[in-house]
């Protein structure tokens, strides 16, 4: 039986990491689903040195600062960034990045304040029905 395999551009998604920084053997070929799960298991150097540094792909890049990848395209980061960049960013934040935070403060709210009145209609309605 043939060992399934994935394109590098899926495992890097899978690892979390930005793939055009990745050596060049990984780009290039195919991954079995062994070979991710050892990479996982025991990341080698290369692995642990752009998770932490980067650069970081943009949905990483977004769940750092905070915001949206909508909110990241609106604010005109279009390149994958460093953990170095992401930092410069949290410290001095441009008035993009204070906007898209707290649109996606109230995104997160609003989400927790429907989650919280489904969960009390659904607890009157088990109530009703006993």
């Amino acid at each position: 039986m043939k060992a399934q395999t994935m394109k590098a551009a899926t495992a890097a998604k899978k690892l979390g990491i930005y793939l055009p920084a990745a050596p060049e053997d990984f780009r290039d070929r195919e991954i079995s689903r062994t070979e991710l799960d050892a990479l996982v298991a025991e990341p080698p150097a290369w692995l642990q040195e752009l998770r932490a540094d980067g650069p970081h792909p943009r949905d990483v890049v977004a769940r750092k600062l905070g915001v949206s990848n909508s909110g990241l395209a609106r604010g005109g980061i279009t390149e994958a960034l460093t953990t170095a960049q992401i930092k410069d960013l949290l410290a001095d934040p441009p008035e993009w990045l204070v906007a898209e935070r707290a649109t996606q403060a109230a995104v997160r709210a609003e989400n927790a304040r429907v989650k919280q009145r489904d969960a009390e209609r659904a607890a009157r309605r088990a109530a009703e029905e006993r």
